[in-house]
């Protein structure tokens, strides 16, 4: 069988046109592969990291130190999710401003756009992977659902109610969408 990319294209969860290197706020929910709790447990409405968990924890941490115009926010790690707050500032105070100086073109398979949204979780999906594949000796291990959810946060009042969601999200951890019972 050919493949026709017309009958096989993947469908975009994006905002079609949006360029997602801009600066802004932006909601990210990144999904393990089955749902699987891979990464702890919540206990008394604390999350309690073990040690895939403790590693997702610190990719997470460590996004600004790979992507330098990426300021972390709020960020919970979950028994099967990772929510977080990531906000693009090309402008921060502690580096030199840099203005992109050719406009972003859209993201494709494939064709990754530098400092894009979705190369952040490409790199940080990808980091967590190896760490965790090197620590089980396994290879290709699938940890990741594949894609990820964004919002772009529009406005204070959205930004308040999601960082209320993330920091209250072990405590409702049972009325979680994502909620697997064990």
């Amino acid at each position: 069988m050919i493949f026709n990319p017309e009958i096989y294209r993947r469908r975009s969860i994006r905002l079609p046109g949006y360029d997602y290197t801009r600066a802004g706020a932006y909601f990210i929910t990144v999904c393990a592969s089955g749902k699987e709790c891979l990464f702890g447990a919540v206990e008394n409405g604390q999350m309690r990291l073990n040690d895939a968990g403790r590693i997702a924890d610190q990719c997470w941490h460590d996004i600004p130190l790979h992507f330098h115009h990426a300021i972390l926010d709020e960020w919970v790690v979950m028994p099967n999710h990772v929510h977080g707050i990531v906000v693009l500032d090309h402008c921060r105070r502690d580096t030199a401003c840099r203005v992109p100086t050719t406009m972003a073109t859209a993201e494709q398979f494939g064709r990754p756009v530098a400092g894009s949204i979705s190369t952040i979780v490409r790199s940080f999906k990808s980091a967590v992977t190896h760490h965790l594949n090197k620590l089980h000796g396994a290879v290709g291990e699938k940890i990741w659902q594949r894609n990820f959810y964004e919002h772009i946060i529009r406005n204070e009042t959205e930004l308040h109610g999601i960082r209320e969601y993330i920091q209250n999200n072990p405590a409702k951890w049972e009325l979680d969408e994502l909620h697997v019972a064990v």
